[in-house]
């Protein structure tokens, strides 16, 4: 009693033969004192472990999770929470690997004959992205997406563009069955970091008049429509010779081409048209995406420096100096008249815009 053996004596043999039998009965029965057990419990509890029995779980490991997934899920009931996961993990293939995702979208780039320059740019960045993250796209965080951006202590715009090429990975797993269609991706939930103001580097006249001097004839589409029309490096790589009319003297950029994704016609100047002149206008622009740096590494040859966006910066602030109108030159650029405004207004003279757009092409001897 109270957990003490307790010793009793009876008057006769057959009375503590009796007295043993009925505690034996009482054993049997689960009414013991020694077991709390009362036999509708002892019942319950066997129908539970035959229940358990083909998953091989013991009881105290069923009511643990059982309870770790009450506490998480707080007024939720646990069924209604297992059915949504099945019916989302069923919108899904668990388990694509992100090298895999990316092997497949740059093989659908291809397939579409993307601009070369811009599928390069991509493939490099995002074999990147899956050399840092080489286990399932379901298992990337936007934490993990947004710690690789911060990599290198790059600058903003470079960190927008990765961040603008890894949406695109995300959104095309998504389109492929390998993550959730009925949810944002962790991608689209970040979103771009402001790009703080910055002076607008451009060439004088005489430093493009050097540029163009030494430039060779692969060099010189790039540098002439960059600088003296104002396009895009992306544009001028998806640009084809027939898209040029020196007759009319107009670049026309068709919707897919421009980075506005909207047609739009830019003037050919007559140092410009000079200059296409000894061009065979044939085929693409761009033939070879490495023009670009070639044009880089002719510059750094000559001592010049390289102002991010150089050629476009220089073309808008000339251009502006000569027609002194923000939305004139915005149209022409694929540009708004409110950036034109801020960034480009009064950085150049009349004199000097004259200057830059008489640079032509030397006359043979």
């Amino acid at each position: 009693m109270n957990g003490r053996r307790e010793r009793r004596t009876f008057g006769s043999l057959d009375a503590a033969k009796e007295e043993a039998r009925m505690a034996a009965l009482n054993i049997q029965r689960g009414l013991s004192s020694e077991n709390d057990l009362r036999p509708q419990d002892r019942e319950n509890l066997r129908a539970v472990q035959d229940l358990l029995s083909p998953l091989g779980l013991p009881l105290v490991a069923v009511v643990e999770e059982y309870l770790q997934c009450r506490r998480r899920l707080g007024a939720v009931p646990l069924l209604l929470a297992v059915e949504d996961f099945v019916t989302r993990s069923r919108s899904y293939e668990p388990g694509i690997l992100v090298p895999r995702v990316v092997d497949e979208l740059i093989q659908h780039k291809q397939q579409d004959r993307i601009n070369a320059h811009y599928l390069k740019l991509l493939d490099g960045n995002l074999r990147q992205f899956a050399k840092s993250f080489p286990g399932e796209i379901t298992q990337v965080t936007g934490a993990m997406i947004e710690g690789w951006l911060r990599r290198g202590g790059h600058s903003m715009v470079t960190r927008n563009n990765w961040l603008k090429r890894v949406k695109e990975l995300f959104a095309f797993a998504k389109r492929r069955g390998y993550l959730p269609k009925n949810e944002a991706t962790v991608a689209e939930a970040l979103k771009r970091g402001k790009q703080a103001d910055t002076d607008v580097g451009i060439f004088t006249p005489e430093q493009m008049a050097q540029l163009m001097s030494a430039a060779t004839a692969e060099l010189i589409p790039v540098l002439a429509i960059g600088g003296f029309a104002g396009l895009r490096g992306a544009e001028i790589a998806r640009l084809n010779w027939s898209a040029v009319d020196l007759g009319r003297k107009i670049i026309e950029l068709r919707a897919g081409q421009a980075k506005t994704a909207s047609r739009r016609i830019v003037p050919i100047s007559d140092n410009l048209a000079g200059w296409l002149a000894k061009i065979d206008m044939h085929g693409p622009v761009v033939p070879d995406a490495g023009v670009f740096l070639q044009a880089r590494r002719l510059a750094k040859s000559l001592g010049l420096p390289w102002p991010h966006n150089a050629l476009r910066h220089s073309y808008i602030s000339y251009r502006i100096a000569v027609v002194q109108s923000a939305a004139q030159v915005a149209l022409e650029a694929g540009n708004s008249p409110t950036i034109i405004f801020k960034h480009y207004r009064e950085l150049v003279t009349k004199d000097e815009a004259d200057k830059w757009f008489g640079i032509l092409p030397e006359t043979p001897r």
